[in-house]
């Protein structure tokens, strides 16, 4: 089953956000045009904005004010993924060139800046203070977790709290708060916004450990790039904690290739830590925060909404390693 068919019954909705994300990246300067124009062909799954429809059925549901915040939360995503692929020097994205690559390193930041603004202006529509306070916080923590990832890179004695709380500022926050913006967005109980950032939180951790196992366990055409991108970038992750925990010489050897960059050093390391039991390792942590995930969801109200984003949790939970 793909993962579009776990919520059909909000598709129009979904279409309205499409709609709205396509008048966002508009922009007069043919350059950031393109350059938006590539993004939005990525494509992606667009899991943000889903949570922000579901999130949003737990309330008095308005389309308006629902599109409003998933695309802006979209675009910060978006905007996030370019100034990412600066960062890292990455050349392709789900098999597609980066804005880095297709034009240069100053006009992918200026047009993750343009998203990141735009994001804001969509924001403005949105009447409740805490939306704006949340929103701002979010985005601060986001750049916290770049820059401590920056930090972090090529970092072999860092921890496996200090990756938690990496993964927490990168990737969960901004799924936790397309859910409880969702529920904002309709004036939702104080209660479900909070139960909804739980279950938002909790299936963001489990979707950012998984898309690391999936470094190492995927295929190139699966990921759209090399497998072992990330250790490959100085980014250490759950399974290489973990296999470095079960192998204390893997350090060194890892240590090693990151003085020499040797590909079949690589390779080597990659088949160290996929047979080294780490792998599985990492799953259970997954699956514990999509337990998780899941105890958040039991709380909420009856209806298509809760068991739409009980099937997604479940989905992420079944994602191939």
């Amino acid at each position: 089953m793909k993962l579009t068919e776990l919520y059909t019954h909000v598709k129009k909705d979904l279409q309205q956000i499409e709609k709205e994300l396509e008048q966002t990246i508009s922009s007069q300067h043919p350059i950031m045009q393109n350059a938006g124009n590539q993004l939005l062909k990525a494509g992606g799954k667009r899991i943000r904005p889903v949570f922000v429809v579901l999130s949003g059925h737990f309330g008095n549901y308005d389309i308006e004010p629902v599109k409003k915040v998933a695309a802006a939360l979209e675009t910060i995503h978006m905007a996030s993924l370019v100034h990412d692929d600066v960062i890292d020097d990455a050349e392709l994205r789900r098999g597609a060139k980066t804005v880095k690559a297709a034009y240069d390193n100053k006009v992918a930041m200026y047009t993750g800046d343009f998203l990141f603004a735009k994001a804001i202006q969509l924001m403005s529509d949105i009447p409740q203070i805490a939306a704006h306070q949340i929103l701002s916080y979010a985005m601060k923590e986001m750049s916290l977790g770049e820059i401590q990832q920056i930090k972090e890179q090529f970092d072999l004695n860092q921890n496996v709290r200090q990756y938690l709380r990496r993964i927490k500022r990168k990737t969960a926050l901004l799924i936790a708060i397309s859910c409880q913006l969702g529920a904002i967005a309709s004036n939702a109980s104080i209660d479900l916004q909070k139960r909804l950032y739980r279950f938002g939180y909790s299936v963001g951790m489990a979707y950012q450990i998984t898309d690391d196992i999936l470094d190492f366990t995927a295929t190139e055409k699966e990921l759209g790039k090399p497998a072992g991108g990330d250790l490959r970038q100085g980014n250490i992750t759950l399974p290489v904690f973990y296999a470095m925990q079960q192998l204390p010489e893997l350090k060194e050897e890892i240590g090693h290739f990151y003085k020499t960059m040797n590909e079949s050093e690589l390779s080597s390391i990659i088949n160290t830590i996929k047979t080294s039991g780490s792998i599985q390792r990492a799953s259970k942590t997954a699956q514990s925060y999509l337990a998780d995930a899941l105890a958040a969801a039991e709380g909420l109200p009856s209806g298509q909404a809760k068991n739409s984003m009980i099937k997604i949790a479940k989905y992420i939970g079944r994602r191939k390693f």
